[in-house]
């Protein structure tokens, strides 16, 4: 069954307003009304937009929202490619978010369509918790990901207010998943991720990793 959230992503109209009115509302959301996720997010993009030669995969990119910080500081052959699996949603990223070293596809997390070891970063903010069956993804991520690369992931996570009754089976039936606090580190270290790091900003978490081995470009 296709849940809400997945017929939302899906519609063309809403692709217009994700960008500019519904991702910064959710975001403040996942604080709790605070301003924890987005001051780390905007550190987060100005990590991103540090100078190298670096190809950067973002998983379910929608709009293109990480695209202008992701790519402005590439340099060499450095790429950024964002793949998602709405059509609407990569339409809208090709008209507003475009670039020179920027290149979008269309794609399943589940099964992306890159070789092993290609990416020396990878990304997925703020979608995990709309993929179904959504653990897979991380084995895919880190599949892509170069040895010495960075996956980063931001997404839910169980806090007081997930944790009242009835909040996991409101969040299931508008298809949107609550992860436990250490659901997705154990996940990563089974896959031999190093450096984890986890910051939590009310319901939501941010979760640093490394592959192991030496870095793409050292």
């Amino acid at each position: 069954m296709v849940s809400i959230a997945q017929r939302l992503m899906a519609a063309p109209v809403f692709s217009q307003v994700y960008e500019r009115a519904w991702r910064p509302l959710f975001t403040r959301g996942f604080s709790l009304g605070g301003s924890g996720t987005a001051d780390y997010d905007r550190a987060l993009r100005a990590r991103l937009a540090q100078p190298g030669d670096r190809h950067v995969l973002d998983i379910a990119c929608g709009p293109g929202n990480y695209s202008g910080d992701a790519s402005k500081g590439l340099t060499g052959d450095g790429r950024y490619v964002g793949v998602d699996f709405s059509a609407s949603m990569l339409a809208q990223a090709a008209r507003d978010n475009r670039g020179t070293r920027v290149t979008y596809v269309r794609g399943d997390a589940h099964r992306l369509p890159f070789p092993d070891d290609s990416f020396d970063t990878v990304l997925c903010l703020a979608a995990l918790y709309l993929i179904p069956d959504p653990l897979p993804v991380l084995d895919e991520m880190m599949r892509v990901c170069a040895p010495g690369g960075e996956v980063i992931v931001f997404t839910s996570v169980e806090a007081s207010i997930a944790a009242l009754p009835g909040a996991r089976q409101v969040a299931g039936l508008s298809g949107l998943r609550i992860f436990g606090r250490d659901e997705l580190l154990m996940r990563f270290s089974r896959l031999g991720a190093v450096h984890l790091e986890q910051t939590i900003t009310g319901v939501g978490q941010y979760i640093h990793a490394h592959k192991a081995g030496e870095p793409p470009h050292a």
